[in-house]
């Protein structure tokens, strides 16, 4: 009897286990969007309080509410981009990666987000040929609506596909509801939509030259170990010098051209210094390594966690554009700003569009992350920090002219580039043609390598998967139609109702 008893408790204790464990599964999904709705009031306090006295308030506040939901949704969908090789390569964890991309995408959305937004805002549409402040209002309001339903439904999907398609077909579909044709700037579309031709093309050959430079100065030579302490040390510098360049000519108050020289010399100094900061810290981190592939993957762990921060960066301010854009367009409407080529983007609006980004990265970014490191070739430390590092370059090059390129082009190309290589590195380098004969003449150590085990074998391997290609390929060809005709109804909608 007292056995039966001890029985029954024990099964009502699992019973009560598995509530538990089902309570917590439901209150993590609840904690989700109600985090957002937070961010969201948050938004709407910041939009309310930096309104006060002026005109249209409840617009604006609007207005911000969309955005704020556009910036998530970037968060959601992009910045995969940004971290997932890092991740993929298992250079740091998932958390980690998270919270330095959060940080640098707040950093980069306020300290250089400006140049792309009024591309955005107004180098797409002609705002003079529409009529007066309230149809700008309505229009931006549809592209804003658009993009976001857009990306989110993308993201619930597990498409990687481009936040910057998405909004700028949003705002070319609801000026051609608006007012026409005539009112696009198409050459500024056309170069817009060329540098989304070039960008992920300059990110694949821009990781494959790092990538080859790597192979032939460290990978594929008698002491790895020596070599790496030599090299990675100037691969670090080289990295903070292009980024203080950078950030030096964002930051000035005087033109590019004329300060250029000054700019270029603090970039050199602060590369010297991050050389030869970083030549004790990676001597100290190779003591007791073994002369191994193995071993390179963690001496390569630094410089790919500076490399994906600055990617972080650099998305914060070239995609900020695509939540703010519409609304630094909204907000000087309303004050009678109806044209011109500069928009006025105030600090609250650029920290609207950098939180909401993190906070998109945060809570819904990990399902995506894993496609972009995972699942399109294998990604170690070093091909991680080729692809990041090319990435941050280009999308760098394309923010200080003001260009809204697709950090999700420049990132996929820069992996597929990496991939493609690495096919035809295995069947054609010479080099390593040369150092496996010397392994196997017994003058290295044996190190297993990928697609060395079985030399035959290599010769027909790929490292790419092409369903990946062919997927994301589709998914970026069909965004910018989509968008725009799902903005134009939005925008005749909003047309009917509130003009």
């Amino acid at each position: 009897m007292k056995a039966r008893r001890k029985d029954t408790l024990d099964k009502d204790l699992e019973k009560i286990t598995y509530v538990e464990y089902a309570s917590l599964s439901i209150s993590r999904r609840i904690a989700v969007p109600g985090l957002a709705c937070l961010f969201l009031i948050a938004v709407i306090l910041v939009a309310s309080l930096s309104q006060l006295g002026q005109p249209a308030l409840g617009v604006v506040v609007i207005a911000s509410v969309l955005a704020a939901y556009m910036a998530v949704n970037i968060g959601a969908n992009d910045v995969a981009n940004n971290i997932g090789a890092a991740v993929g390569a298992r250079a740091f964890s998932l958390t980690l990666g998270l919270a330095i991309a959060a940080v640098c995408e707040i950093s980069g959305a306020l300290v250089a987000g400006h140049s792309v937004v009024n591309t955005i805002a107004s180098g797409i549409v002609d705002l003079s040929q529409l009529q007066g402040p309230q149809q700008i209002v309505w229009m931006m309001m549809g592209a804003l609506l658009s993009a976001a339903l857009w990306v989110n439904i993308a993201t619930w999907i597990g498409a990687p596909i481009s936040t910057t398609h998405s909004i700028v077909g949003g705002v070319m579909g609801a000026g051609i509801a608006a007012a026409g044709m005539a009112s696009v700037n198409w050459s500024m579309l056309a170069g817009i939509a060329l540098s989304w031709v070039a960008s992920p093309l300059l990110g694949a050959i821009i990781a494959v030259a790092v990538l080859a430079f790597i192979k032939t100065t460290i990978i594929y030579t008698a002491d790895k170990i020596a070599a790496a302490r030599r090299w990675v040390p100037v691969l670090i510098g080289t990295m903070f010098g292009a980024f203080t360049t950078y950030l030096a000519i964002e930051l000035s108050v005087t033109p590019a051209t004329s300060g250029l020289p000054l700019f270029l010399l603090s970039g050199m100094a602060v590369g010297l210094l991050s050389w030869g900061l970083s030549v004790p810290l990676v001597r100290r981190q190779s003591l007791g390594l073994e002369n191994r592939n193995q071993s390179l993957r963690v001496l390569f762990k630094l410089p790919l966690i500076f490399s994906a921060a600055l990617l972080s960066f650099a998305h914060g301010a070239n995609d900020v554009a695509n939540a703010i854009g519409p609304l630094a367009a909204i907000v000087s409407a309303t004050r009678g700003v109806t044209a011109g080529a500069n928009v006025a983007v105030p600090f609250w609006e650029l920290l609207i569009g950098g939180a909401g980004i993190s906070i998109g990265l945060l809570l819904f970014g990990p399902k995506l992350i894993h496609l972009v490191g995972k699942e399109i070739t294998k990604l170690n430390p070093m091909r991680a920090y080729c692809v990041a590092l090319s990435a941050a370059v280009t999308v760098i090059l394309a923010s200080s002219v003001g260009m809204p390129v697709s950090s999700t082009h420049v990132a996929v190309g820069s992996i597929f580039g990496v991939g493609l290589f690495r096919e035809w590195y295995i069947r054609n380098s010479k080099r390593r043609q040369a150092y496996l004969r010397m392994r196997a003449a017994g003058e290295l150590p044996p190190a297993k390598e990928d697609g060395e085990a079985n030399p035959e074998e290599a010769q027909r391997r790929y490292l790419v998967r092409r369903s990946h290609l062919l997927t994301i390929l589709a998914a970026w060809t069909i965004t910018v139609p989509a968008a725009a005709g799902l903005a134009a109804i939005l925008t005749l909608i909003m047309f009917r109702l509130f003009i």
